[in-house]
């Protein structure tokens, strides 16, 4: 069968999920090694959590990419993580979602945190015909963020490098073992109605 179009994969436990961001090493390092943002983290900007560990590949180039050298895993809480849907708006207008543009723009204004759905990736970052979702918080949703739904952080930028020397090597297979194992996140009812156009 193939992926549905709009579906969150990722990895979780009953109380967990799994999101990545790739920051600075200055901000990056501290934060795995407290479980905590530094002070430096900026709490007034939008800040973007991705589910989808080749998505985020695809945005920090295998953390090459300048400010975006450590890759860190943020294991929160699904509670926090379901909130934030609850509670986001689609990051551009979808006729037929939303009543019209201007209501759209009144709705993405107050939200406090946005959805993005954007191309999954392959190993080789090539973009698949199914879509990924990029959740961006802010104001009440990045505060939550840091300060109650964080349970553990991880830096898996050394996992990052591994698999990418396969991908290099052309050993996709060796890769492939090497993902963490991203699954359909349970989204019955109307958690994603409000998301998908």
């Amino acid at each position: 069968m193939p992926e549905p179009k709009h579906q969150i994969r990722a990895r979780y436990t009953a109380a967990t999920v799994t999101v990545y961001q790739a920051y600075a090493p200055e901000l990056g390092l501290p934060a795995a090694q407290t479980g905590r943002f530094p002070a430096a983290w900026k709490r007034d900007r939008m800040t973007w959590i991705k589910p989808s560990f080749l998505w985020m590949m695809y945005r920090c180039g295998w953390a090459t990419k300048e400010g975006q050298e450590t890759v860190l895993a943020i294991e929160i809480t699904r509670e926090g993580f379901e909130w934030a849907l609850a509670n986001a708006c689609l990051a551009h207008y979808e006729r037929g979602l939303h009543s019209d543009r201007t209501a759209w723009k009144r709705q993405l204004k107050r939200a406090p945190a946005r959805v993005q759905w954007d191309p999954e990736r392959d190993l080789q970052l090539q973009p698949l015909p199914y879509r990924s979702l990029q959740l961006g918080l802010a104001g009440e949703a990045a505060e939550r963020y840091a300060e109650e739904w964080i349970v553990s952080i991880t830096d898996v930028t050394a996992t990052a490098h591994a698999i990418h020397a396969q991908v290099v090597e052309g050993a996709l297979d060796a890769a492939r073992e090497l993902l963490p194992v991203e699954r359909p996140y349970p989204s019955s009812g109307t958690l994603l109605t409000h998301l998908t156009g």
